[in-house]
């Protein structure tokens, strides 16, 4: 079985934001593969991972970086794949706000998605939305897991409602 999304990142110090996107995939029971491409280091790594992901059945590419963050949008001018960035807040960034707006402020035509700072589980999370769209049983793991959102919200108001805000706070 080919795998559904792609997740890139430009370096492995991105992995332990990135992960987030695997692990949401996980429990929502999408395919992925993982690896690093670098815009800058590996330019034409990236640019074969962008033109063949299509082939190898990819629907949806999740790409993270840092700092300058080129990743996300070169990618995204490579392949008609629906693209996901998240800005990722590393050591070489400047609070985050180049990474955001690196990847946010797309010339016209070359669209890519971009989540908050850190947000790859929602990245995670809106691949698997795009991908729900058109197979069932993946839209059926979504509502299971907004449902599931919505009783651990409604289980922590009647906690609080019941018990008070006090004894709460440590939880």
């Amino acid at each position: 079985m080919s795998k559904q999304v792609g997740i890139i990142m430009g370096s492995k110090s991105d992995l332990p934001i990135m992960s987030e996107a695997a692990k949401a995939l996980d429990e929502l029971g999408v395919s992925y593969e993982l690896t690093i491409v670098s815009a800058h280091r590996t330019p034409m790594r990236m640019v074969n991972y962008a033109e063949n992901a299509r082939k190898r059945g990819i629907k949806v590419i999740i790409a993270g970086a840092g700092g300058a963050a080129h990743l996300p949008g070169m990618v995204a001018s490579l392949t008609s794949l629906p693209v996901i960035g998240v800005p990722v807040k590393s050591s070489n960034s400047i609070d985050g706000w180049d990474s955001i707006l690196s990847i946010l402020q797309m010339p016209g035509g070359i669209p890519v998605a971009t989540v908050a700072l850190d947000g790859a589980k929602n990245a995670g999370i809106l691949a698997a939305s795009m991908i729900g769209a058109f197979d069932a049983r993946i839209a059926e793991n979504l509502d299971k897991y907004k449902k599931d959102l919505k009783e651990k919200v409604e289980e922590s108001a009647r906690e609080v409602e019941m018990k008070g805000w006090r004894d709460r706070l440590e939880d």
